[in-house]
């Protein structure tokens, strides 16, 4: 089988930047197969990029290798992980993105090199894509750097009961749809309650009437507030970070 390459980044489509990366990739690894997962991670948003990236690495066969750049301090002091975890191999800057790898019992992490050529600014061409190649073409991942015993790990909010019985949570994300995710799981519970405002809990979608709220267990097991065929971050004027509870 041929080797699974997949990118995540918040680079855009409109400037090349991926296009370079993927020059990068063929050139040295024609063999393998390059999927697109996302451009459109908004710009230096690390919190985002981790949750997108726990959605979908385990998706995928084992030995696929995730390049992950969402890098607000590319060409700093910061280290340029590649990771081995679950039979998978996950490459990018070290500020969390790849957390929920690093996670896993079994992650194993090194600290690859930076060449001296590589530009301050596009790490994710002359860093992280050489690198992702690498593994392409079998090259093993302790040979790629030393070990790092403590890369930067970030962790979803846990939710806590509250003295009045309710679970108390917040949001941790905005979807391209407008809907707002929380940390809350498919509890049970008849309603939402944020900003004072009752939303009520309803299976899917359509059980809403066009243009009005509510709250639903989408696909990854977290509690969503939305609003049908309309966007519940504008209509609620819901920020991440709100507090959220489930009643």
């Amino acid at each position: 089988m041929a080797p699974i390459i997949t990118l995540l980044t918040d680079f855009g489509t409109a400037d090349g930047y991926v296009g370079e990366m993927k020059g990068v990739l063929f050139s040295s690894a024609p063999n393998a197969t390059v999927v697109d997962i996302s451009h459109d991670v908004p710009p230096h948003d690390v919190e985002l990029g981790r949750l997108t990236v726990a959605r979908y690495w385990k998706r995928f066969p084992d030995g696929t290798i995730h390049v992950a750049i969402v890098d607000p301090e590319v060409g700093s002091e910061r280290a340029a992980l590649a990771v081995s975890s679950s039979e998978r191999y996950l490459v990018g800057p070290d500020n969390g993105v790849l957390s929920p790898a690093l996670l896993m019992a079994d992650a194993r992490a090194v600290r690859v090199p930076v060449p001296a050529h590589a530009a301050p600014t596009f790490h994710g061409r002359d860093v992280f894509a050489p690198v992702a190649a690498m593994l392409a073409q079998g090259v093993a991942l302790d040979s790629l750097g030393e070990p790092m015993t403590d890369p930067v790990i970030r962790r979803t909010p846990e939710p806590h009961r509250a003295s009045n019985g309710e679970m108390v949570g917040e949001i941790i994300a905005v979807d391209r749809f407008g809907n707002v995710i929380t940390n809350l799981v498919g509890l049970r519970g008849s309603e939402i309650r944020v900003r004072g405002r009752a939303v009520p809990m309803r299976r899917t979608y359509a059980e809403l009437a066009r243009g009005e709220a509510g709250a639903i267990v989408g696909s990854t097991g977290l509690i969503e507030i939305v609003v049908r065929e309309g966007r519940a971050v504008d209509a609620l004027s819901l920020v991440r970070g709100m507090r959220v509870s489930l009643l």
